[in-house]
């Protein structure tokens, strides 16, 4: 076989694409991630630019992702049938647009929408990081891949307290946080002109098919129903949890109309098979508890450094950058060993995640005060550490039977089951803080807080044994074949 030069060529730059596409993914992927966490110390700014009240304020926070978590799975299907490319430079632009539009906001009202479009445009981007990551990788560098976007995930999280408290810092507490959403024009302007550039041309899949209507109008009516009661929690009165109700009706109806649709010969949004895959089905379960406990962290915590201990934004931010460092770190390195160790690597994760957040609790029980960020710097890096070989090894294991036609798809519906944790996380960690605190003081309430995040992640470990049990068992069963 005669390799000429232009063919080395060829191939040599669909190899550096490849890399330009996973940094293009992790720039995006890092912005929508970022925006979920870093407006929670904006709040007082914005209170006092725009004389919110309180409901806007909760808006701007629980609006965002409402919206982020409602448009996931239809965006995944719209991805994988329409193209990933595509999609991607459209929901980018979109993000950045709605940005500016955050940024430059003159009302409340205008605010809240903004920040709706913003959570939309995101969902509807992450779905499209992830099947094109899957899509341009394969086997362990898939797995590096993975473990690049789960270091974003875990970092954009973690410093999106800091990072605010710095941008509003600089610019000042008037309009601070006005910068908070205009820093990502540039980087998204950049983003457009770099995916034009880079990103793969979508391929034509022949016939267009058409996208199930009925389906995604069922799905978001249950998804509403679900998330609408857990993210409004403290701007509406408690009607709200009488739609909690309708949500599995919703949901059970969504199940029955993709089954009848995928038998009367069409491409459903959702294609329940893809639960028939048990690592995916374990996967995404214990995502979903996972993210219940590890957003609800940062909540209880952000409250706790700021209004019991005294913090300013900044030096919150600074107390959970441990956190931060350690999942990071371990990210990187969980993505390149989890082709060899698997689910394992996500259990050592979950148990080392519990045994600092533990011992986070037990600081904070014994040493409040003024030096609880410095004392619970050590355990927080623990937990961070064992955050990091959770996410990124659970996200390449879930998706690694997948077909990546389906990407985009799959891996809407498992960040659908993210946002749902993230959602059910903050709502119950924070309604036990309040609830305490109005009873007994900030160290009693951030202890209480941190028992709802502790009981989650110990829930996604029980999962994570539980997946063992059922391999265990289903080897035995061949063994004795």
């Amino acid at each position: 076989m005669i390799v000429t030069g232009s063919t080395r060529f060829a191939g040599d730059q669909a190899e550096a694409n490849r890399w330009h596409v996973l940094a293009l993914c992790l720039v995006a992927g890092f912005m929508t991630l970022l925006d979920v966490s870093i407006v929670n110390v904006a709040l007082p700014s914005i209170q006092r630019g725009l004389e919110a009240p309180p409901t806007a304020l909760s808006w701007v926070v629980s609006g965002y992702a409402l919206t982020f978590g409602l448009v996931l799975v239809p965006s995944g299907k719209l991805g994988d049938e329409r193209g990933r490319s595509r999609m991607f430079i459209a929901a980018l632009l979109a993000f950045t647009v709605s940005s500016v539009l955050a940024g430059v906001a003159v009302t409340p009202t205008w605010l809240v929408v903004a920040r709706l479009l913003q959570g939309a445009a995101g969902g509807l981007l992450n779905p499209q990081v992830l099947g094109l990551i899957q899509q341009q990788f394969r086997g362990p560098e898939r797995g590096k891949a993975f473990g690049l976007f789960g270091a974003v995930v875990g970092i954009s999280t973690a410093v999106g307290p800091l990072t605010g408290g710095v941008i509003i810092q600089l610019a000042g507490e008037e309009s601070g946080w006005r910068w908070v959403f205009l820093v990502n024009l540039p980087i998204g302007l950049l983003g457009v002109v770099f995916a034009w550039r880079f990103l793969p041309r979508d391929v034509p899949r022949g016939r267009s098919r058409s996208i199930d209507v009925v389906g995604i109008v069922l799905l978001g009516a249950g998804m509403v129903c679900l998330l609408l009661p857990l993210v409004a929690q403290e701007s509406r009165g408690s009607t709200t949890w009488l739609l909690m109700g309708a949500a599995p009706v919703l949901l059970a109806l969504f199940v029955v109309r993709e089954h009848r649709y995928r038998l009367r010969g069409h491409t459903p949004l959702v294609d329940l098979r893809l639960l028939r895959i048990r690592t995916y089905a374990f996967g995404s379960t214990l995502g979903l508890l996972y993210f219940a406990g590890f957003t609800g962290i940062f909540f209880v915590l952000a409250v706790y450094f700021q209004r019991g201990v005294g913090y300013t934004a900044l030096q919150a931010g600074l107390a959970l950058t441990p956190f931060a460092v350690g999942s990071a770190v371990s990210s990187a390195i969980g993505g390149r060993i989890v082709p060899r160790f698997g689910r394992r690597l996500v259990l050592v994760g979950l148990v080392g995640a519990l045994a600092g957040l533990l011992a986070t609790d037990l600081v904070l029980a014994t040493h409040p005060g003024a030096n609880a960020g410095l004392l619970t710097a050590l355990p927080l890096l623990v937990a961070g550490t064992g955050s990091g070989l959770v996410i990124s090894p659970n996200q390449t294991v879930t998706l690694s039977e997948v077909d990546v036609a389906h990407g985009s798809t799959a891996a809407g519906v498992q960040q659908t089951g993210q946002r749902i944790g993230a959602a059910l996380g903050t709502a119950t960690a924070s309604g036990l803080f309040f609830s305490r605190l109005s009873d007994a003081g900030y160290g009693s309430a951030v202890s209480t807080g941190l028992v709802a995040s502790v009981s989650f992640v110990g829930a996604a470990l029980l999962v994570c044994v539980a997946e063992f049990a059922t391999d265990r068992r289903r080897s035995a069963r061949g063994s004795s074949e």
